[in-house]
């Protein structure tokens, strides 16, 4: 079984390549329910069969205890106890994902990992109606070839809710003699909450979208706008900050097509990501961004954010 699981994860340079094509890799799995869950394969380091786990005292909720991986001991999840679906008295699990975002490394006991598939971002869609319980936890949905529905899990929810917030601490707000005009995309709630209390402690404006096609839609608006006007948008629209995985428009792809347009010429654009790997980190540089920062760090954020809400001030 294990050695099984680990031939998913195989040739993850190829999926590099991936890139701007507007497509992702999605590892399906089951969580002993009729439904089908997915995460991005970049996000998942390895695949084995449960491991026993050492039972720790005061542990949030959902978490079963600690392991010791190589070296390092790290927290096991529950995931059908986080996102509320366990039964009582059912197994937790039989395989482990060990996953790694936003700089922490976490296993995730499931019940069966089944295969990874692969999706364009434009079959990818937000779900609709989303409310508390399990469906909180869901960034996207898509449709398997059967029409079977995959619930694409929100890990930076998972992580938020399971070990809290991170507190943002004093940060500077920017002197300035003019507006600055910040437009940020996210398809996760807890990130747009956070990334909009950064900007706010900073003192600017922000704008944003839930989804990259979203944020391209806009984004035109305004261009076309400020045609109209003849007026350059750099003069109204400081920066854009851009996820880097998001429902119907990856910020791949959502980068490449501001890059490659005049119309936003001298405008920064910054990628914001919970996938910090150094290959994201090159994936990022290869459509153009001025600036790769990972999830989430308020200091480092808005640190690397400073210099360029600080170009061209009067």
């Amino acid at each position: 079984m294990e050695r099984a699981d680990n031939n998913l994860l195989e040739a993850v340079d190829a999926r590099t390549k991936l890139v701007g094509s507007n497509r992702m890799e999605i590892l399906l799995f089951s969580l002993g329910s009729s439904e089908i869950f997915g995460i991005n394969v970049f996000k998942v380091r390895e695949v084995s069969k449960a491991p026993f786990v050492t039972r720790s005292p005061n542990m949030p909720h959902g978490v079963e205890g600690l392991i010791s991986l190589r070296g390092n001991v790290i927290p096991v999840l529950s995931l059908a106890k986080v996102i509320g679906i366990a039964k009582p008295g059912e197994p937790l699990g039989g395989s482990m994902m060990v996953t790694e975002y936003s700089k922490r490394t976490l296993g995730f006991l499931v019940h069966e990992v089944d295969r990874i598939i692969r999706v364009d971002w434009d079959k990818v869609r937000q779900p609709d109606n989303v409310q508390a319980g399990a469906n909180s936890f869901i960034t996207a949905i898509t449709d398997l070839p059967d029409g079977k529905l995959v619930s694409i899990l929100d890990v930076e929810t998972i992580l938020a809710q399971t070990f809290g917030e991170a507190p943002i601490g004093a940060i500077q707000p920017i002197d300035k003699t003019r507006d600055i005009n910040v437009f940020f995309v996210d398809d996760s709630a807890v990130a747009r909450k956070k990334i909009a209390e950064v900007l706010d402690k900073l003192g600017v404006y922000h704008k944003h979208a839930m989804n990259g096609l979203e944020a391209w839609t806009r984004l035109e608006g305004m261009a076309n706008h400020a045609h109209q006007q003849k007026r350059h948008l750099a003069d109204e629209l400081t920066m854009i900050l851009v996820d880097a995985e998001m429902p119907e428009m990856d910020g791949y792809v959502l980068t490449r097509n501001i890059k490659n347009d005049p119309r936003f010429d001298g405008i920064p654009v910054v990628m914001h990501s919970s996938l910090s790997s150094e290959a994201n980190r090159s994936m990022g540089k290869s459509v153009g961004v001025d600036a790769y920062v990972a999830k989430f760090d308020a200091d480092i954020l808005s640190d690397t954010l400073r210099p360029y809400l600080l170009r061209n001030r009067d």
